[in-house]
């Protein structure tokens, strides 16, 4: 009976959320090739391109904006390492006018909310479920509690590079978060920016600090909340921005968790094409071993045993005339080229 109810509280979850029809994807980075935040996309070479969310998936819901890349046009690529509680971020936009000259909030931003374990509902004190909470309480006791929102600054000019819009501003903060910046222009300019960042997302996200607060558990193929939107200021003197990109759809995605969109957090991708090998000691005493060839997409395979022996067997069984510790290579060619892979004294015999 608790599954069954467990079960009936994800469906009714993921059905809360906006624009049910699609589920994005996290690509799940290997635990080598965490990206580094310096503000570069070579990180993000991986990739693929299946997983760009571009403006066309976007929506102006405040002013109805048309789609001009010429004016505005940004990429988005979420990714996730498996046994981190972190969500990387590679944001690319280029914009015809870039406007970070103020102090304040008048600023390019884009706005991330993240809901990580589908917890949906309000999450900003002015959306407090109770009529009459104070906003002083509603602050400290609510407002980004469950769910979290990220104004980042694009670029942030001389400010802070975010602002947490909630009681904790600590979240933005290393090691829970990190960001970095690649551009060349001028507030008024226009050109390209490269924004690299990770966050933690939190269930429970205290006011005072991670003491009593709690990481959102990040595994394969979990689905949580997420969406964001672009806010495009382009005129130093007017205190709105002249369009609201979100993607949503949903305006209140701001601060109401059910009106994000469903995010999947993906398996690892396997490679189309890669050397890989494993192998068997049959007999020690007669120093056989059993190689075997774990490449995917090979049509031809060389051997290269370390004591000067080669065979184009794809599944070698090879004896060794002396004991010792050997480098083992095998090169494969194939419709995806050549690769190869070299093991340094994994085979060790006596």
């Amino acid at each position: 009976m608790k599954r069954f109810w467990l079960l009936a509280w994800y469906l009714s979850s993921l059905a809360a959320l906006e624009r049910p029809e699609v589920v994005f994807r996290v690509y799940q980075f290997p635990a080598n090739q965490i990206p580094r935040i310096d503000g570069q996309t070579n990180d993000w070479a991986m990739v693929p391109e299946s997983y760009s969310i571009g403006i066309e998936q976007l929506k102006d819901t405040v002013n109805q904006t048309p789609l001009d890349r010429k004016d505005l046009d940004v990429k988005v690529k979420v990714g996730w390492v498996k046994g981190l509680n972190r969500l990387y971020f590679l944001y690319e936009a280029s914009d015809n006018y870039w406007d970070f000259r103020h102090p304040d909030l008048h600023n390019d931003i884009f706005e991330l909310v993240v809901d990580g374990d589908l917890s949906g509902g309000p999450f900003i004190k002015q959306m407090h479920p109770l009529k009459g909470y104070a906003p002083e309480e509603a602050h400290f006791t609510f407002h980004g509690v469950h769910a979290q929102n990220y104004h980042i600054f694009t670029p942030p000019g001389q400010k802070d590079w975010a602002m947490v819009w909630g009681c904790q501003p600590w979240i933005k903060q290393l090691p829970y978060a990190n960001a970095a910046y690649d551009y060349r222009f001028q507030p008024g300019q226009g050109g390209k920016l490269n924004l690299e960042f990770y966050i933690t997302p939190f269930d429970y996200a205290a006011y005072e600090g991670p003491g009593r607060s709690v990481e959102s558990k990040l595994w394969e193929n979990k689905k949580i909340g997420m969406s964001w939107a672009v806010l495009d200021y382009d005129d130093d003197q007017k205190k709105t921005y002249r369009a609201f990109w979100n993607l949503s759809h949903k305006t209140s995605m701001y601060g109401n968790a059910s009106d994000l969109v469903a995010f999947q957090l993906m398996p690892l991708e396997k490679p189309d094409y890669r050397a890989a090998w494993s192998f068997t000691v049959l007999d020690m005493d007669q120093r056989e071993v059993a190689f075997h060839d774990d490449s995917t997409g090979a049509t031809s395979w060389k051997w290269d045993f370390g004591d000067g022996q080669t065979s184009v067997a794809q599944h070698p069984i090879h004896r060794y005339a002396k004991a010792g510790e050997y480098v083992v290579i095998l090169s494969v060619d194939g419709p995806g080229g050549k690769s190869q892979l070299s093991k340094v004294w994994d085979v060790v015999l006596r």
